[in-house]
């Protein structure tokens, strides 16, 4: 492990695994540094990867009040660690905070993205995103941690009784760790003043080389966003990774960026 610090202080805590140019993973909602480790052991021949821990996660630090700004920074600080500029590969909602950031202007030279969770617009979900994120706001102040993580995990679809025997499971205890770190990455997604509406703006604006991606047996829904949100970049690109889910298989996964990022 290693640490830098962000503009406003915060301790970041990183791994790095291989040689060679530099990548940087984002982790989506409830990953830490760790979540990262199998796809940059398959991507470290070629290239350094650097994990990280999110603020708020693992041995990462997190100094009130939270904002999106200060996740830009610390993804800032991380590109700083690995070089001063860095190719970045997003997972998820860590995908929507690599494209706040390179929107933002950051040093990012390439930008992969896994099934960004945007909703359509004029669509339920915008609702149902909304209404999460008062409840979760609501919940986690009141240290209801092992409630956060139920009401995220029935919101992306787990049906109940598989989280009320997840609640028993030996990973609970760590899922909890990170419940309030939900909070930030509901923040990055807009949910409370958009409903994690697809942002046709802010995606015109990064002109980086993208690569977005969806999983063939993946939703509908996640599949067309993906395309479109491939659409919107002015240098995106978009490729299905066939027989993958949003829980995509590194060993799928990690040919399809190798070809990007050298291409």
């Amino acid at each position: 492990m290693d640490t830098t610090h962000s503009k406003d202080g915060t301790r970041i805590a990183l791994d790095r695994t291989g040689e060679g140019p530099a990548l940087i993973h984002v982790g989506g909602a409830l990953n830490d540094r760790g979540s990262g480790a199998a796809l940059a052991g398959l991507l470290a021949p070629h290239r350094t990867v650097v994990t990280y821990d999110r603020r708020g996660r693992g041995d990462s630090g997190d100094t009130p009040p939270y904002a999106v700004e200060r996740e830009i920074e610390d993804l800032a600080a991380v590109i700083e660690a690995a070089g001063g500029s860095a190719a970045v590969y997003g997972m998820s909602s860590g995908a929507v905070l690599a494209l706040r950031a390179a929107a933002h202007g950051l040093p990012i030279t390439r930008l992969a993205l896994f099934e960004p969770p945007f909703n359509p617009a004029h669509d339920d979900r915008l609702t149902r995103a909304r209404a999460y994120s008062t409840e979760l706001t609501g919940i986690l102040a009141d240290g209801r941690r092992g409630d956060a993580l139920a009401l995220f995990m029935t919101a992306v679809g787990m049906p109940e009784e598989m989280v009320g025997q997840m609640r028993g499971a030996p990973m609970w205890p760590a899922l909890e760790a990170l419940a309030p770190t939900l909070a930030y990455d509901s923040a990055v997604m807009d949910d409370a003043a958009t409903g994690a509406e697809l942002p046709e703006d802010l995606l015109a604006s990064v002109t980086v080389p993208a690569l977005v991606l969806d999983g063939g047996d993946s939703p509908a829904w996640m599949r067309d966003i993906a395309r479109r949100t491939a659409a919107l970049l002015p240098a995106g690109t978009h490729r299905t990774l066939d027989g993958q889910t949003h829980d995509v298989d590194p060993a799928v996964l990690a040919p399809a960026l190798e070809r990007f990022l050298t291409g």
